[in-house]
């Protein structure tokens, strides 16, 4: 699930938010935050600002 919000994120090509991300991988975005929170524990994502995303 990891790799599959990552290439999401890689291919927006700026800042999500997790429902955007939900809505191309066709999930609930409760699921995508649990996910991003892990990568951003990781230093995988960065959050430019409030409630938006990023890879690091």
């Amino acid at each position: 699930m990891e790799k599959k919000v990552l290439s999401a994120m890689k291919a927006a090509d700026k800042p999500v938010r997790p429902g955007d991300i939900a809505k191309v991988l066709n999930i609930e975005s409760k699921e995508v935050s649990k996910v991003i929170k892990s990568l951003k524990e990781k230093g995988q994502v960065i959050s430019p600002k409030r409630c938006y995303y990023s890879l690091a």
